[in-house]
C-alpha cells in the first residue's frame, strides 16, 4: 500500500509540474522562402524567445506559403488555429482601415522616416487597434521600397508602364495605383506569382529588391526600374488567443524578443537589399532609374490615388501621418 500511495503521489506531482515545463511551439507562417531576410529574422526571433524562456516557448517556421497566403493565415490567427504570421500591412486593411495609409504612394521617402513613424506614437496607435480584431502586433518589419519588374521592356519614363499587365497585392490601393499609371493591375496571391510570370500570364510585378532576388524573379523577368513607388512594411503578428494563453512572464519575453528581432530584421533586410541590386545586375537583369522629372511625373499621376485613399482610409488618420512625417523631416 505504501508503494501504491507513493506512486500516486509521484503521478500527482508530475501532473502539477508537467505544464510548467511544457514546451509551447509557435507556428509562424510566411509567404517568402526560409532564406529570405524575413525567414531568417523569424528564426532569429525564435532563438531569442527560446533563450528568454529557457526553451519553454519555441518557434517553428513554415515558409513559402506552406500554411496559406497572408489573408488566410491572418484568419487562422483570429480563429486560434495558428499562432503567428508576418503579413504585409496592406492585408490588414479589411480589418482596420487605418493601416492603409502606410502604403499611400510616394509619401514615405526614406527608411529613417519609416522607422521614426512606425516606432513612434503613430505606429503604436495602429498596433493598439489589433487586439479588438483577435490579433496582437509585436512590431513593424521592413519589406522595403517597391520597384517594378517586367519581361517586355525597360522602363525609362512614367509613361512606359502603360499597357503592362502587372501583378499586385490583393488590395484596392495597389490596384488603383497601377491602373492610374496606365498599367493593367492584376491582383493575385504571392504564392502564385512565379508561375504566372513564367507562363506570361502577367508581364511583371512590383516588390523590393530583396524579394525580387530571393524569389528568383530574375529567372523569369528581364527589366527592373527603381520606382520606389510605395514603401512596404510587414507586421509581426500573434494570435490574441495564443497571447492570452501565455503567462505574464511569457508575454514579456515575447514582446522583448519581438523588439530585438525587429531591429535585427531591419538591419538584415537593408544589407540584403543593397547587395541584392548588384546581384540582380550580375544575373542579367537590366536596371533603370527614373530621372527626377519622371519621378515627379509619377507623383502627379498618383496624386488622385493619394487623395481618394486618404479619404477611404480615414482623413483624420491620413492627416495625422502626414503631420508626423513633416515633424520627422523637420528634425533632420
Amino acid at each position: 500500500m505504501k508503494f501504491v500511495r507513493l506512486l500516486y503521489c509521484l503521478m500527482f506531482v508530475g501532473l502539477l509540474a508537467g505544464p510548467a515545463h511544457a514546451q509551447k511551439v509557435l507556428k509562424v507562417g510566411i509567404g517568402l522562402s526560409d532564406d529570405h531576410p524575413q525567414g531568417v529574422s523569424v528564426k532569429k526571433f525564435g532563438e531569442i524567445l527560446a533563450q528568454k524562456t529557457g526553451g519553454k516557448l519555441t518557434v517553428k517556421l513554415f515558409a513559402s506559403g506552406a500554411l496559406g497566403n497572408d489573408v488566410t493565415m491572418i484568419s487562422a490567427l483570429r480563429g486560434g488555429t495558428q499562432e503567428m504570421v508576418v503579413p504585409d500591412s496592406s492585408t490588414l486593411v479589411n480589418l482596420i482601415k487605418d493601416f492603409g495609409v502606410l502604403n499611400l504612394p510616394l509619401q514615405i521617402t526614406s527608411e529613417q522616416e519609416a522607422d521614426a513613424l512606425l516606432d513612434g506614437p503613430f505606429g503604436q496607435k495602429l498596433l493598439a487597434q489589433l487586439p479588438d480584431k483577435g490579433l496582437v502586433g509585436l512590431g513593424f518589419w521592413e519589406n522595403g521600397f517597391r520597384h517594378v519588374t517586367n519581361g517586355r521592356r525597360p522602363i525609362n519614363k512614367a509613361d512606359d508602364l502603360a499597357g503592362l499587365k502587372i501583378r499586385v497585392i490583393q488590395n484596392p490601393l495597389f490596384i488603383d495605383t497601377f491602373n492610374a499609371l496606365g498599367a493593367n493591375a492584376l491582383p493575385m496571391p504571392f504564392t502564385e506569382l512565379y508561375t504566372a510570370l513564367e507562363q506570361k500570364t502577367v508581364d511583371g510585378q512590383e516588390n523590393p529588391t530583396a524579394t525580387i532576388l530571393a524569389s528568383k524573379f530574375h529567372e523569369v523577368q528581364k527589366h527592373v526600374v527603381l520606382s520606389r513607388h510605395i514603401y512596404s512594411v510587414w507586421v509581426l503578428l500573434m494570435s490574441k488567443r495564443t497571447w492570452d494563453g501565455l503567462s505574464p512572464e511569457e508575454q514579456k519575453a515575447v514582446q522583448e524578443a519581438g523588439r530585438e528581432a525587429t531591429l535585427f530584421e531591419r538591419k538584415t533586410i537593408r544589407e540584403f537589399g543593397d547587395k541584392a541590386l548588384g546581384d540582380l545586375k550580375k544575373l542579367g537583369m537590366q536596371v533603370t532609374e527614373l530621372p527626377p522629372a519622371e519621378q515627379d511625373r509619377l507623383r502627379t499621376k498618383l496624386q488622385p490615388v493619394v487623395t481618394k485613399f486618404s479619404k477611404d482610409f480615414g482623413e483624420a488618420t491620413s492627416k495625422e501621418m502626414f503631420a508626423e512625417l513633416e515633424k520627422i523631416r523637420a528634425k533632420k
